[in-house]
């Protein structure tokens, strides 16, 4: 069954008007309880790096196997039951792998906190969606933290699996989530997963490449709509982008930073480590409030100009 422009627009309207409740049911969070389970069949903290590295390799491959089958499977079978139930899936499939209006509602929850001067509040709000311990943060590195996570996920929740879904509808995307939720799950440097997690962070890398820089061009676009300093979120990306250890995590970051004119990066701690990043922009504006709404702004921006493209790559696709 073909993924068309359509259900494109209604995917994308679902996202922003629905978001991701916790009561629907969501492939995204069963494709994490699915990489659990399958770490916990493959990782032995006792195997030699090179045995932890191929349990990776095997374990990546089991995941992505399970998430490609189930869902040409479940699109395949609904698609021979009843047609519309095939695209109402696809609908559903495609909704779920885009993050609008959940990134915003996560976000907004620390903002509203730090907004109530509840500073241990916004820190327990923040946790949820940062792998840096929150514990000690003040309220610039809250907001520090809080912008970084959302410019980092226009690209990782919206700019990429738009892009993929684009390319491939809904196998596409569903695979794009797989790995980078592998990533996100097993992908550290820390005793556990420096060898396991190896192979799914250098494939999360590699399918990132373009969704990443993507993200960058449209984030200056985003902020030339919205009368921002689009020259400096260009001067700062060529400038900043390859300072980060990520091969694309400084993209969407710099051009972000440099739209917004504030300065990201700096000293986090994960796992109880101190782990210093470059700095990327110029201190020109304060991080508070006023940056995080800015940055809300570009998101949304970014997530319509992300939209109008694919749509545009979709029309063109089915033509053919």
């Amino acid at each position: 069954m073909v993924f068309l422009p359509s259900h494109l627009v209604c995917s994308y309207g679902i996202d922003l008007i629905v978001g991701d409740p916790r009561w629907w049911p969501h492939p995204i969070r069963w494709t994490g309880r699915l990489i659990s389970s399958m770490e916990w069949v493959f990782y032995d903290r006792e195997a030699s790096p090179l045995l932890q590295r191929l349990a990776g390799v095997g374990f990546w491959l089991a995941v992505m196997t399970m998430v490609l089958s189930a869902t040409i499977l479940l699109i395949g079978i609904t698609s021979q039951i009843y047609p519309l139930a095939g695209q109402l899936v696809m609908i559903w499939l495609a909704a779920s792998c885009l993050a609008t209006r959940c990134l915003h509602s996560e976000a907004a929850r620390v903002a509203r906190a730090l907004a109530g001067h509840d500073i241990v509040g916004a820190r327990e709000s923040l946790s949820r969606i940062v792998s840096r311990d929150t514990s000690q943060l003040d309220e610039e590195e809250i907001v520090r933290a809080l912008l970084e996570t959302i410019s980092e996920n226009i690209s990782d929740g919206i700019v990429a699996p738009m892009f993929f879904l684009a390319l491939g509808g809904p196998l596409w995307a569903m695979a794009y989530k797989a790995v980078n939720t592998m990533d996100s799950m097993v992908g550290y440097l820390n005793d556990r997963y420096r060898y396991f997690g190896w192979f799914p962070a250098r494939a999360d890398d590699l399918v990132n490449w373009i969704p990443s820089r993507l993200s960058g061009v449209l984030l200056m676009g985003a902020a030339s709509i919205l009368r921002l300093d689009w020259r400096q979120a260009w001067r700062i990306m060529c400038r900043d982008a390859g300072k980060m250890k990520s091969p694309n995590a400084g993209y969407p970051e710099s051009a972000a930073a440099g739209a917004l004119n504030i300065q990201l990066g700096g000293t986090n701690i994960y796992f109880g480590k101190p782990v210093d990043k470059p700095t990327l922009g110029d201190p020109v504006m304060p991080l508070g409030l006023e940056a995080y709404n800015g940055m809300v702004r570009l998101m949304y921006a970014a997530s319509f100009l992300a939209f109008a493209l694919a749509l545009g790559i979709r029309f063109a696709l089915v033509r053919l």
